[in-house]
């Protein structure tokens, strides 16, 4: 959550995105995400991909700690 306001991505909760993620490519749908699945999720859906870059760009965290 602090990522994403930190980035301006505040337009979906912390369990949002959970959910959506887990809509995407929880495949056998059992509530839980195994490595392979997330990682063959991600690799094969472009969206999801860019969504989660964006999401977790630590890129404004590091300048804000840099400038102080």
């Amino acid at each position: 959550q602090a990522i994403q306001a930190i980035n301006g991505h505040t337009n979906m909760s912390a369990e949002e995105f959970t959910n959506m993620i887990f809509q995407k490519i929880d495949v056998n749908n059992d509530g839980e995400l195994t490595l392979e699945e997330f990682i063959n999720g991600v690799e094969s859906d472009k969206e999801l991909m860019e969504l989660i870059t964006k999401s977790f760009d630590l890129s404004n965290v590091l300048k804000v700690i840099q400038n102080g």
